[in-house]
């Protein structure tokens, strides 16, 4: 006997009703990314390693610990699955000059990959949503990111999120600050976790967003990046804070937090949540002026964000009713060697007509063929059997609320369940 196959660990399938629920959260993604005038853009989930080494930065967790990266056995190449979406999609806009001579509203969604420890919300293949725009130098697009994201929230109903804001300056600020950073946790050198210790030459900021409850006195008395920025960036970080007023958006700032990807400059956000245990983030960004110069474009100034579609699936779902969302209008149910072609004209005549029509298939008696269009949640179902064929008719049978079943013509059929499903 051979040995049963399963998905690998990580890597989830979604079976129809959860993924009919994907598919209306995506729908309403859509339309909302539509409603800022932000357009699709799709790159391989498949990338040169270097773009995120070089991109993301090598001295992050994502970079040096769970990227899944590998040699091509044909022609040596290091290729890596994408780890997040925002250094592809711009690589992809200075490969075909997207921004030669406008700037650029866009979004992407599909499956990214790291090699993390799955939990709840969080798995080694998950899927983002993400906002880029590119070429837009102002507080207004970092407003604007924040903003949309509170009106996405309120579309799906959720509640208990909170928004972190905070600056991370420009890189002269961060360079002075990494200084006088590193000068004071080497006094707590000894103290330090192996992560910690790890990055304290490498990426000291890093050490400030570390979870470890034994540094948390350490890191909340170290010195704050806020207090060294300056006075660009200041207007910058209050103009953003001012038009989240305007629009009434709630946020806290939040000095210790600096994201886990290095390209991120000045405006820095979460949104995060009690609901999910551990992984409170469920979606973030900022901005990344310098990331498009370092892939080797001309300086332009960039902001985006990400959400991770699961744990918001897992706030919005909270609040949907269970059963399939999706169910078609008419179950058709047949019996009988005449009755089985006209059955399937009619349901193809239905559907030229634009109903959504299930046709029973793999026989049965009519009472299993019934209890199955029961449970299909369509709201009608047609009958033919072979006096039904004859006569050149079906017979419509109401599956929810009362009515009598009526015998009509396939196309008297068509006019009937238009009045029905959608008259006034």
């Amino acid at each position: 006997m051979s040995t049963k196959l399963q998905g690998v660990r990580g890597m989830n399938d979604l079976l129809p009703e959860e993924a009919e629920r994907w598919e209306a959260f995506e729908e309403i993604v859509r339309d909302w990314l539509r409603s800022y005038g932000y357009r699709p853009i799709r790159t391989p989930i498949v990338e040169y390693t270097k773009l995120f080494s070089r991109g993301v930065g090598e001295h992050t967790d994502i970079v040096e610990k769970e990227m899944y990266s590998f040699e091509d056995r044909l022609n040596g190449e290091h290729l890596t699955l994408r780890p997040e979406g925002t250094a592809s999609c711009v690589r992809s806009v200075i490969e075909h000059n997207l921004i030669f001579q406008n700037p650029q509203r866009l979004y992407y969604s599909g499956p990214m990959f790291r090699h993390e420890r799955p939990q709840k919300g969080r798995y080694r293949q998950f899927h983002q949503v993400g906002v880029e725009a590119l070429g837009f130098a102002g507080p207004d697009v970092d407003a604007e990111h924040i903003v949309m994201c509170r009106r996405l929230w309120d579309d799906l109903g959720l509640d208990d999120v909170e928004l972190q804001l905070n600056s991370l300056g420009d890189a002269a600020e961060r360079a002075t600050h990494r200084t006088e950073l590193i000068a004071y946790l080497e006094k707590y050198q000894d103290q330090l976790d192996e992560d910690g210790k790890r990055r304290l030459y490498a990426n000291p900021l890093r050490v400030l967003d570390t979870k470890n409850p034994a540094l948390q006195e350490i890191v909340e008395a170290a010195p704050k990046l806020i207090e060294y920025l300056g006075e660009a960036s200041l207007k910058h970080f209050e103009a953003v804070q001012a038009l989240l007023r305007e629009a009434a958006v709630p946020y806290r700032i939040n000095p210790r937090m600096v994201r886990g990807l290095d390209y991120y400059n000045r405006t820095v956000f979460e949104w995060t949540t009690t609901r999910l245990g551990a992984q409170a983030t469920f979606c973030a960004g900022g901005r990344y002026d310098g990331l498009i110069e370092q892939l080797g474009g001309k300086p332009a100034p960039a902001c985006g964000f990400a959400m991770g579609m699961e744990r918001v699936m897992l706030l919005w779902q909270e609040g949907l009713d269970a059963g399939p969302l999706v169910s078609p209008d008419v179950y058709v149910v047949h019996q009988g060697e005449q009755a089985a072609p006209f059955a399937f004209r009619s349901a193809e005549l239905l559907r030229s007509a634009g109903f959504a029509v299930v046709f029973h298939c793999g026989g049965g008696s009519f009472k299993s063929q019934m209890k199955k269009a029961d449970g299909s949640g369509a709201a009608y179902a047609v009958i033919v059997g072979d006096d039904e064929a004859a006569a050149g008719q079906v017979a419509l049978k109401p599956l929810r609320g009362e009515g009598e079943q009526q015998a009509v013509t396939p196309e008297a059929l068509v006019e009937l369940l238009a009045d029905r499903l959608y008259g006034e």
